[in-house]
């Protein structure tokens, strides 16, 4: 059987988000520095973003770069820094060609302007493809989000636009980068490590995690396939029980 067909179309997830791990013990397990498993790692980019595309999955978030790896070393940080806005550069004609629109959360005014231009721009010539929103968390990490999301209603309630009873659940989703986009279904974390990363704590509540030992690099179709098969076998209850959301049949 071929690994797509083993899909049920009718229960698709509708926003998959991946932690991409593991391109630099994939590139020093094969004697190279990290930055070879980074530019190896564009080719699972690619295969995933087919897959989803392919599947019809409406949403795919990608951990591209974290607040905490502007921490890393200085080459492996600029050589990141350029191999992405090379990509996006390079992609944007196969992202309009397969209608997938390219979107951005996270702390972009922290990026080199030269990419933050670049990659605004590739934005833009995406902004009207209608089919996969393809979301690359850049500068990202989820207690930033939420410590920015804090800092503006504060200000609001400061300025009398917003009281504290008014805060909900509703409000503060409303304030954070993803307010347009909808919780993930699903996370795939690959290279074996089983832990969140500070990778959108807030919208991952519910989802159902998935963990793969396979290195970044090496994910490709059959491995997305294989997390969406997973995922199609879990019973998500949301806090209910079984019987609560399985409909008794007379």
């Amino acid at each position: 059987m071929i690994w797509e067909e083993r899909i049920d179309r009718s229960k698709l997830p509708d926003h998959v988000a991946i932690i991409m791990d593991g391109n630099g013990r994939w590139a020093q397990e094969r004697g190279y520095n990290r930055i070879y498993g980074h530019q190896h790692g564009v080719d699972s980019v690619r295969e995933a973003t087919e897959a989803a595309a392919e599947l019809g999955i409406k949403y795919l978030t990608l951990y591209a770069f974290s607040t905490e790896n502007w921490n890393r070393p200085s080459d492996e940080v600029e050589a990141l820094m350029g191999l992405l806005v090379d990509t996006i550069e390079k992609e944007t004609p196969t992202l309009n060609k397969n209608n997938v629109r390219l979107l951005a959360i996270g702390d972009l005014a922290r990026l080199p302007q030269p990419t933050r231009e670049k990659f605004e721009r590739c934005m833009a010539d995406t902004a009207s493809n209608t089919g996969l929103r393809l979301v690359l968390a850049i500068s990202y990490s989820s207690r930033w989000e939420i410590t920015a999301a804090m800092k503006q209603m504060a200000a609001e309630v400061a300025a009398g636009k917003l009281t504290p009873e008014q805060i909900s659940e509703q409000v503060v989703a409303a304030h954070l980068n993803t307010k347009d986009i909808p919780d993930p279904d699903l996370l795939i974390r690959t290279s074996g490590e089983q832990r969140i990363s500070n990778f959108l704590l807030w919208q991952l509540a519910y989802s159902e995690l998935f963990f793969t030992k396979v290195n970044w690099p090496d994910f490709r179709k059959e491995q997305f396939y294989d997390a969406i098969f997973a995922y199609q076998h879990r019973e998500r209850r949301y806090g209910k029980t079984s019987a609560q959301i399985t409909p008794k049949h007379d």
